[in-house]
């Protein structure tokens, strides 16, 4: 695998442009990214039971082949009734009709305050102006990923190339934005985090479970504040553009999606509201996979964890109490827990701690938790389970950018 420089449209036969209609002052607000072919999809959805119009549209199609994806910034669209159903709606028969589609073929999102009505006269005119801009030059897959951003501080968007078994050469790329109300749980065939991957690889049968998989390696174990939101949405195109054989089977390739929604996932959990440092945590020795990811997960999704990082505080105590929270198994006698960046410290091993007050460990870990990564492993000791999770930490700044999110 090696990776590129480039954006949403870096795999064949995928456009993308991103402009600002206005729905927010100043700043990109409204995105269309399209394929020249039809894309086999699979769409990834909040486990969240107020879920957004868009997300109710998309839920109620459950179309298998878009072509083509209309996303806005500044507006949810979340409990607007049926006007915001209406609303989406309007949105997908509006690129639709400027891109000779059927309705079907048009997905749709949106992102930002809940419980306003979208602005629709402001809507039509960036979905026309967004479908006249399409292209794939670098400038469009630079509007397209900063158009889906709200509180975001970062573009988000990556790209990777890998040879197939064939020798066939596909691309797969990736925007996301994501900062606050971040602790998605998304399954197939049912925020913000919005997330969309792009490939021109040739695939034969429904994606839906290899993205479900990829999910829960993926964007389901970060963790901002613990709010899942109301439009989490992933989505995945695959429109066969590089031709070649089927990779529906082929390991290479979807370790490269893998890579992608990974490298996606991090730049959220990075770019949490108020976010100072990254929080990555490996669990292994549990019972399976699955129980790993679930207690990797508990850790960065602690508020007490969170917060003592923030503080450099290395109260081991914390983190094993959002271990014992979690539901995985585990053996204390066996437990071991380290940090590590660059320079590593044990915590605590065997039932006992490691570190007392003052010592030149405790001194050893608060160095490593003032870094901007830090990187926790814990061992469970009661099998050969992995998992992996990521976090920020919680700052004082996210206090105040949620205190006034409508103002």
């Amino acid at each position: 695998m090696i990776i590129i420089d480039g954006g949403i449209t870096s795999p064949k036969g995928f456009m993308a442009a991103g402009v600002g209609a206005g729905i927010k002052k100043d700043k990109l607000d409204m995105a269309v990214i399209y394929s020249e072919l039809p894309a086999i999809s699979a769409t990834a959805y909040t486990q969240n039971r107020a879920r957004a119009a868009p997300i109710e549209v998309m839920m109620r199609d459950n179309s298998k082949v878009l072509r083509a994806f209309v996303i806005n910034s500044g507006n949810a669209n979340a409990l607007t009734g049926e006007k915001g159903i209406e609303d989406a709606r309007k949105m997908q028969q509006m690129v639709a009709e400027q891109m000779h589609l059927d309705v079907m073929e048009v997905g749709v999102a949106s992102t930002g305050v809940i419980g306003r009505f979208l602005p629709m006269d402001l809507v039509a005119k960036g979905i026309v102006q967004a479908c006249n801009e399409l292209d794939r030059s670098v400038e469009a897959n630079i509007d397209t990923a900063k158009a889906i951003m709200t509180t975001d501080t970062k573009m988000k968007s990556v790209a990777c190339q890998v040879n197939l078994r064939d020798g066939t050469l596909v691309t797969v790329a990736g925007i996301a934005k994501g900062s606050g109300m971040i602790s998605p749980a998304m399954r197939t065939l049912h925020a913000t985090t919005l997330s969309f991957v792009t490939t021109d690889a040739h695939l034969e049968r429904d994606p839906n479970s290899q993205w479900q998989r990829i999910m829960d390696s993926s964007f389901n174990v970060i963790n901002v504040d613990g709010d899942q939101s109301t439009n989490d949405i992933s989505v995945f195109m695959a429109n066969g553009a590089a031709k070649g054989m089927p990779a529906d089977d082929d390991p290479s390739f979807w370790e490269a999606v893998l890579w992608v929604a990974k490298s996606l996932a991090k730049a959220v959990a990075i770019d949490g509201e108020g976010a100072t440092k990254l929080i990555e945590v490996v669990v292994t020795g549990a019972k399976d996979d699955q129980e790993a990811r679930v207690a990797a997960r508990s850790i960065v999704a602690s508020n007490l964890v969170k917060a003592a990082v923030f503080g450099a505080d290395p109260n081991f105590g914390r983190i094993l109490a959002a271990l014992g929270n979690s539901g995985s198994d585990f053996d204390i006698s066996k437990v071991r827990l380290r940090l590590s960046n660059g320079k590593a410290v044990s915590l605590f091993e065997n039932g006992s701690p490691l570190i007392v007050p003052g010592s030149n460990e405790e001194n050893v870990a608060r160095n490593i938790l003032k870094e901007k990564r830090i990187l926790i492993e814990l061992e469970l000791g009661v099998g050969i389970g992995r998992g992996e999770a990521w976090g920020c930490d919680l700052s004082y700044e996210y206090v105040k950018i949620n205190a006034s999110y409508t103002t």
